[in-house]
């Protein structure tokens, strides 16, 4: 095999390493989410769903949802070499899903103390605080049908504060929407658990979601949170699905 052959081989290979670290760290958040799924379906049909679910009926998922933020889904969900990723996780429930509260999430997340901390919103439609959760993308995105959504990064200004990544999945109770399971995690634990395999690719390499805004990168050509419509000024490129994500892996035509 030629050197020129030989270098493309190997960047082929560390993009196809790149793409496959991706995928676990993302599979790992995806999986606690889909246990908080399958635990929410059965808070909401209580006694056999001969019975409207209310808010307390969502307190079974706690001891769940405190595990994953304590660390539950770096040994369940992922290999020791993967940061603990999650950092607020829960349950939103479809307006008009309880009986006793219209509008209602079971949301818990990091505190500076290490015990987990309810997220509390106003839930009044009436008030001038109220939190409609059903205009952000990581609730419009299952209640419309996609089966998981990767929304961000942003700044988390309502919880954290943080730059932020949310991963959510639609919760489906006797073939009704019932609402949404989602996860928080900041971009910098994603970049920390990615970047290695980013670095190791030659050239410029850079993951995007499917809206086209770049959430880890290994150069500042193209910073976490730009968006990417195409090469700039004839760059050629080359774009690699993560498994079945919303995601993709961009790296130079070459590698």
């Amino acid at each position: 095999m030629s050197t020129v052959a030989s270098l493309a081989q190997a960047g082929h290979d560390r993009a196809a390493a790149a793409v496959a670290r991706v995928r676990e760290a993302a599979e790992g958040v995806f999986e606690a989410l889909r246990e908080v799924r399958d635990a929410a379906v059965a808070c909401a049909l209580p006694a056999g769903g001969t019975r409207r679910p209310v808010a307390a009926d969502l307190a079974a998922l706690r001891p769940l949802l405190w595990a994953r933020l304590r660390g539950g889904a770096l040994s369940a969900h992922m290999p020791a070499h993967l940061p603990a990723l999650i950092a607020g996780i829960g349950f939103i429930a479809a307006p008009g899903l309880l009986a006793d509260a219209p509008w209602y999430l079971e949301w818990w997340q990091e505190s500076p103390s290490g015990d987990p901390v309810q997220l509390l919103r106003d839930m009044d439609p009436a008030s001038s605080a109220f939190y409609d959760y059903t205009h952000w993308d990581w609730y419009a995105g299952p209640s419309s049908g996609a089966e998981r959504t990767i929304c961000g990064p942003y700044v988390d200004y309502l919880c954290t504060d943080e730059y932020s990544l949310t991963l959510s999945v639609p919760v489906l109770a006797g073939g009704t929407f019932a609402g949404v399971a989602a996860a928080d995690v900041f971009v910098r634990r994603f970049e920390a658990a990615v970047l290695p395999a980013l670095r190791a690719i030659p050239g410029p390499a850079f993951l995007v979601n499917d809206e086209g805004r770049v959430v880890a990168s290994n150069t500042a050509t193209w910073v976490t949170g730009s968006v990417y419509r195409g090469g700039r000024g004839g760059e050629e490129h080359a774009v690699r699905r993560v498994g079945d994500l919303p995601l993709s892996l961009v790296t130079a035509a070459s590698a």
